[in-house]
């Protein structure tokens, strides 16, 4: 018998994932897998070269809109950002920074644009300045159109870029 994780649990509904029955008594062969702990958890892979992160399929959290465990799928846009915001409850505000030719001058400005993406529980570590890999799904609420796939931490961003990246104006 598996045992009950009360930690999980902190709001007012009851959390499980919608397709793990976790009273069971027995064993039975089912599609979905183990962790090391002996629960049932159900995971998936997103694709597009993106790895499920340790913490989806060892960790205990319930995450509807998690893109490994939850019932959510990438498909659109993938974008790139340095995350601005941390205050909101499993969501950050990521901002994206680009340059936009002005014919008159034959210059470019600097523009920006920012956006909230869903941070799944299993990215333990973030930070205002790690930089993010985000992926569209379906809208998750009124402003979240996003998930975050990946976090590259501040001083590990990438190294290849040939281009020099500015932080603000």
């Amino acid at each position: 018998m598996t045992n009950f994780d009360a930690g999980e649990q902190t709001e007012r509904g009851f959390q499980k994932q919608g397709n793990v029955f976790c009273a069971t008594r027995r064993v039975v062969k089912s599609k979905f897998q183990k962790n090391s702990k002996g629960n049932l958890r159900q995971w998936k892979n997103v694709g597009l070269g993106f790895k499920t992160p340790k913490e989806a399929v060892e960790g205990s959290y319930v995450d509807n809109k998690c893109p490994w465990t939850g019932n959510v799928s990438i498909r659109g846009r993938i974008l790139r950002g340095v995350i601005r915001s941390t205050k909101m409850n499993r969501t950050v505000v990521v901002r994206r920074d680009y340059l936009h030719w002005v014919t008159k001058y034959q210059r470019y400005e600097k523009r920006h644009r920012n956006f909230a993406a869903h941070c799944s529980p299993a990215f333990v570590v973030k930070k205002i300045g790690d930089e993010v890999v985000a992926g569209q799904c379906r809208p998750l609420s009124k402003t979240v159109r996003f998930n975050v796939l990946k976090i590259n931490p501040k001083g590990k961003q990438r190294l290849e870029s040939r281009f020099k990246k500015f932080q603000k104006f």
